[in-house]
């Protein structure tokens, strides 16, 4: 019988500091972050037994500067990948296979209004793409269209462009990625063309909000909001404007670190920290009726 050894959190949290340093978007915080993740090992406050308390320590701790809520170390109940970007990945095919590829739900409500749910993530798109055209382009004969993104926890800013191309008329800018490595920035722009049939960008168009909702379908939120395109009901977001990768420190343990920020075309900034506020505020459990409601005013109006 093999007696499981204790966890050593020392070399979780070199490997944890020397990724912020090299990766995270802003490097004077990297900096500051990585100095007080040494400490707190030094004062033995992640002498713990096991990785799930310690990756609950140690991101409590990176969280605690700038509220950088993609900063984060994850537990994984599962042994993971140590190949890079492997554990997300891993877990996000699970859920692609168990979603309809992150479209659950297209339903036809009274009076033509159309809604699409988009949960529980926006997937890579070249995974994503054959399940969101059908969905959208299913739903583009609607006389409205309600987004639902409540239950949506982020994904591919490409995916975003994707769904986004569907709900414009014209090539249009909707945001712009700077990039650490390189100093360099990134524009994002809906496509000329798209599988299937568009919903347009004339019919009205609303997106459904929650606190959980967040990361890129904050971003989808947010761009739709700020070309004056969709009306958002629900609740503020939950805030997280960065995107990250992530890196295997630990056969259980993995360190997401961000490496961009966003700056809309429109607001000149991003939904970092505020979150997406809703233009018409309601319990998220009340948003569906709302913007049902919403639509068939504004058709019959």
């Amino acid at each position: 019988m093999t007696i499981p050894t204790k966890l050593r959190p020392a070399p979780v949290i070199d490997e944890t500091a020397r990724l912020l340093i090299e990766h995270y978007v802003f490097p004077e915080t990297a900096e500051q972050l990585a100095g007080l993740l040494q400490r707190r090992l030094a004062e033995g406050s992640y002498d713990v037994d096991g990785a799930e308390e310690l990756a609950r320590l140690v991101t409590a701790d990176l969280q605690s500067v700038n509220a950088d809520r993609h900063l984060r170390l994850k537990h994984h109940a599962d042994p993971v990948s140590p190949k890079q970007g492997a554990a997300t990945l891993d877990a996000m095919r699970r859920d692609f296979d168990t979603s309809l590829g992150g479209a659950p739900r297209v339903q036809l409500l009274d009076g033509g209004v159309a809604v699409v749910e988009l949960a529980p993530m926006l997937f890579p798109l070249e995974w994503a793409a054959e399940p969101l055209g059908a969905a959208l382009t299913l739903a583009s004969r609607a006389q409205a269209l309600i987004v639902d993104l409540r239950a949506n926890r982020g994904g591919d800013p490409d995916t975003v462009a994707f769904v986004c191309s569907y709900l414009l008329d014209e090539r249009t800018h909707l945001n712009t990625m700077h990039w650490r490595h390189g100093e360099r920035s990134e524009q994002s722009w809906s496509l000329p063309h798209v599988p299937g049939a568009r919903f347009g960008g004339s019919k009205p168009l609303y997106v459904l909000s929650s606190e959980s909702t967040f990361s890129a379908a904050e971003e989808l939120a947010y761009n739709l909001q700020q070309l004056g395109r969709a009306v958002v009901v629900g609740e503020r977001t939950r805030g997280g404007a960065h995107p990250c990768k992530g890196w295997t420190v630990h056969p259980h343990l993995e360190a997401t670190v961000p490496v961009g920020r966003a700056i809309n075309p429109v607001s000149s900034t991003n939904w970092e920290g505020t979150g997406v506020q809703p233009d018409i505020p309601c319990a998220a459990a009340d948003s569906l009726d709302h913007a049902h409601a919403l639509a068939l005013a504004r058709l019959a109006g």
